[in-house]
């Protein structure tokens, strides 16, 4: 099954999955601030949906309350919206790369991190 799309506030419910483990749809609620905190039924919508997706399912029931957990990964996830954001550029990483230097959001430990993962991959193909 392929990775589903997923929006801001679903990326919300999963992080606070992600973060806190498996919850209630009125936990997942209470994770969000105060000022911020979407209704009860939203969040209970918005669960259904990511259920319907693939990207969370029951895990066991309390009482009336169902127990939700993520079945996608932080890392598919993350991955996924790379992918879309790069698609934006034709696949291209230089413009993103460049917009991450200009603004001071890539650091040299950032670029030293890239450079080790690009050894280690390389070094992986040559043992194929």
């Amino acid at each position: 099954m392929p990775l589903p799309k997923l929006t801001k506030l679903e990326l919300r419910i999963m992080d606070a999955l992600w973060k806190q483990g498996m919850l209630s749809i009125r936990e997942i609620q209470e994770s969000f601030p105060d000022r911020d905190r979407p209704a009860y039924t939203t969040i209970q919508t918005t669960v259904y949906r990511l259920e319907d997706k693939g990207a969370v399912r029951r895990a066991k029931k309390i009482s009336n309350a169902h127990i939700f957990e993520a079945v996608v990964s932080r890392e598919a996830a993350s991955g996924r919206l790379i992918d879309e954001l790069l698609s934006l550029f034709g696949g291209r990483t230089q413009p993103v790369m460049a917009h991450l230097v200009e603004s001071g959001k890539l650091t040299m430990s950032d670029v030293r991190d890239a450079e080790k993962l690009l050894r280690e991959l390389a070094r992986k193909e040559e043992e194929r």
